[in-house]
């Protein structure tokens, strides 16, 4: 008689368990999923977009998110007397060109830049709230100080100085700043340097949007690190300079410097015109001082955009290339090489903006000669005796 029972009773506490365990089941499930939805889709975008464009993000600098937009913010809020302390109270061995000393703050190298108030006020600093401005061949701008009269802005510290004082000489060069026991810069290093700005220059162009043009580019911002890959300086700066190089009302002031003439481009002058197209101009410049080892204006006032159209349509173009080189390269290059990236800077001086080259196909021209470069820059080159073959012109994309 109780047999029927004890069975019934088993089966309720049976069919209970069940439920409970199904309830708890069921429960964890849609904590994982709900957890898993409130996941902002611009988090995982970011991701792709680091993955995608090779973007590095340095977990040294410090990070915080904001809960409403999840941007980043990056450049930091530094002291004057963090910074006096940093440059050992602005000591003139701490001097590494103009107004930027060298300091160490936390343990980190710097580079800090006595400015004013007003040229910060300039900064596009929304530029500065993106993950992606961790690109590795842009300097960082790591923090500013305004206190009363005094204002710097820090940036991340190039060991190696900028391009132009190893292509031309400078105060850079004669100090302790750069310790590398080479007096110039090899072959190799000329074409990786040169890929990595138009790597830079492609980022810039074609992948932030909007678009973004840089306006300054010449070897004076261009500055290498310790391992010499080069990186573009005074990004979200261009409001600081346009009102001194970059529209035709200064061009012709008397107190502009003369080099800096050679980067503008043709519209530019004329007309003011701004766009990717003039920061290629100038880019390719940058190339045909590389080349060269020579001043984007020669002291007889030749440009160096005027003299490469010259020599790559002489008869002798292959003599006249050779003898234009720089000298401290002696033979140890590939004059192949040579021709290939004469003819890159010469299709990105066209006078016509629509003639020049994006960015994106100058990073195609480049990689596939850094790719064929030797393993080692303290390997010997090869002269190719290829003087007699025309140089032509080619199109950027061939």
């Amino acid at each position: 008689m109780w047999e029927p029972r004890v069975y019934i009773t088993l089966s309720v506490l049976a069919f209970i368990i069940f439920v409970a365990i199904a309830a708890s089941t069921t429960y964890i499930i849609l904590k994982r999923i709900l957890h898993q939805g409130s996941l902002p889709n611009k988090s995982v975008d970011l991701e792709l977009q680091h993955l995608s464009l090779s973007v590095r993000t340095l977990s040294e600098n410090k990070i915080s998110f904001e809960s409403s937009s999840h941007k980043l913010t990056v450049v930091e809020t530094f002291t004057v007397d963090e910074l006096t302390t940093a440059t050992t109270n602005f000591c003139s061995t701490n001097l590494i060109d103009d107004n930027v000393y060298h300091g160490r703050h936390k343990g980190k190298n710097l580079a800090i830049k006595r400015t004013n108030h007003h040229t910060i006020s300039k900064i596009k600093f929304d530029l500065f709230h993106d993950a992606t401005y961790f690109h590795p061949n842009i300097i960082k701008l790591l923090g500013t100080c305004k206190e009363s009269d005094a204002a710097f802005l820090v940036f991340e510290y190039a060991k190696n100085g900028s391009l132009k004082d190893w292509i031309h000489g400078g105060l850079a060069m004669k100090s302790h700043f750069i310790a590398s026991c080479q007096c110039f810069l090899t072959w190799n290093q000329r074409v990786r340097i040169c890929l990595d700005v138009a790597t830079a220059l492609q980022y810039m162009h074609q992948i932030m949007n909007p678009s973004y043009v840089h306006r300054n580019i010449k070897s004076r911002n261009i500055f290498l690190d310790e391992e010499f890959k080069a990186k573009i300086g005074n990004f979200g700066m261009e409001d600081c300079v346009k009102d001194d190089n970059n529209i035709p009302e200064e061009v012709n002031k008397v107190n502009t410097i003369l080099r800096d003439k050679g980067y503008f481009a043709p519209e530019l002058k004329s007309q003011g015109a701004i766009s990717t197209r003039t920061d290629i101009y100038a880019f390719g410049v940058v190339l045909l001082e590389i080349l060269s080892g020579k001043p984007p204006v020669e002291e007889e006032g030749v440009l160096l955009c005027e003299k490469i159209k010259f020599i790559l349509e002489s008869s002798d173009a292959g003599a006249k290339l050779r003898e234009w080189m720089d000298d401290v390269l002696g033979e140890d290059y590939s004059f192949n090489a040579a021709i290939v990236l004469a003819n890159v800077a010469r299709s990105c001086v066209e006078d016509d903006p629509s003639l020049r080259p994006n960015a994106g196909e100058v990073v195609q021209k480049l990689s596939k000669l850094v790719a064929d470069l030797p393993g080692g820059d303290e390997e010997q080159f090869t002269v190719n005796e290829s003087s007699s073959k025309p140089l032509v012109i080619k199109n950027i994309s061939d």
